[in-house]
């Protein structure tokens, strides 16, 4: 049995998460159930036959629709139905080179699709809290040495990062407008943005992502081909932002007016580090392997650096990073080497108990 650092929060409560069948949504319904929670979960089909939410089976634990959030009146239906009483917004678009292909889409789901999301909280009595999961990438981003603040402009170069800009500028603008914390008495409900760096973690097989990629060639016997080596990032296992944003539902649910805002959960600073590092590790933790590096100049433009300043986060939460980089990547490595031969949802279990204790 995990230790529960919620305390007992979750136990009954009707959670309903948005994406629950993407990388990040599936450990977080995994996490909610195993503390008891009531897990609605609303997505799109899974990706892949591989993907987390697939192996691990919590699809059969839950309560699992399927629905797309760009269709409005459904999610009002789905929310009434279902009265969650927390929504954590995960659905999304989540890729920075798949939003050139599909730039419409990209800004429909990602913008629209968390509109509809925060009209069907604004009409839903039942809900109390919501958690809206953006990126890093909704930051202007100038490529500073230092981390980005709550407070700094939003911007964002292509489709995917100024789509996730929009949501926050869109998520700001609700809960001035609707859900104003001053009207609290009246609406009743603490809405919240959160903004993580770059996750890793088991059962991810996106394209033109530094572990899967990494994954797949290891797994093919072939070699690694780092196509951004020198681009830095603030890496992280997916446990840790998901730990910050139960953490901070269950501050807003105690204290609704204090905490409706908007928050950064990114790791500490020695964690940053460049794609050619990451594979390192990989290939480290792995066991064997080789990579090269495969930069073309001429590719579609992504950020070389990005940072995250999380104090508000430590200070105000008492939220801080548990894993260092390489316990992130040993972490990550280690699911990949066991999912084919175990139970995927008991290993996950194993490595959310890992970190817990760490």
């Amino acid at each position: 049995m995990m230790v529960d650092i919620f305390h007992n929060f979750y136990r009954g409560k009707r959670v309903l998460v948005t994406g629950h069948t993407g990388f990040k949504g599936s450990w977080l319904s995994i996490w909610l159930h195993e503390l008891g929670a009531e897990v609605i979960g609303l997505s799109l089909d899974p990706a892949t036959e591989r993907d987390n939410f697939v192996l691990s089976g919590i699809g059969s634990k839950i309560i699992d629709l399927r629905g797309d959030i760009r269709n409005g009146e459904l999610v009002k239906r789905v929310f009434k139905d279902y009265q969650p009483e927390i929504v954590f917004h995960l659905a999304a678009q989540p890729l920075v080179r798949e939003s050139y292909d599909i730039p419409v889409e990209t800004y429909e789901t990602n913008v629209m699709g968390t509109i509809h999301v925060m009209e069907a909280i604004r009409v839903t009595e039942s809900i109390k809290v919501a958690v809206m999961i953006t990126t890093d990438k909704c930051y202007e981003n100038a490529e500073q040495l230092w981390g980005y603040r709550e407070n700094e402009p939003m911007g964002g170069y292509d489709p995917y990062s100024s789509s996730k800009g929009c949501a926050e500028i869109a998520i700001s603008s609700w809960r001035r407008s609707f859900l104003n914390p001053g009207n609290y008495n009246v609406h009743g409900k603490s809405i919240a943005s959160v903004r993580a760096g770059n996750v890793i973690g088991g059962g991810d097989w996106a394209k033109d992502r530094i572990i899967p990629d990494c994954i797949k060639a290891l797994e093919a016997n072939e070699t690694i081909e780092v196509r951004s080596p020198r681009s830095i990032r603030p890496w992280q296992h997916v446990l840790e932002p998901l730990s910050g944003y139960m953490l901070l539902a269950q501050k807003m649910w105690n204290a609704p007016v204090s905490y409706c805002e908007s928050w950064n959960f990114g790791p500490k600073l020695e964690s940053v580090a460049n794609v050619w590092d990451i594979a390192t590790s990989v290939v480290k933790y792995y066991g064997k392997g080789t990579f090269v590096d495969a930069s073309d100049h001429n590719s579609l433009h992504e950020a070389k650096l990005l940072m995250l300043d999380i104090s508000k986060a430590y200070f105000k939460l008492g939220w801080q990073p548990r894993l260092k980089m390489e316990q992130s990547v040993q972490l990550t490595v280690d699911w990949y080497k066991r999912y084919k031969n175990e139970s995927v949802y008991d290993l996950c279990i194993e490595q959310i108990t890992k970190y817990i204790n760490v």
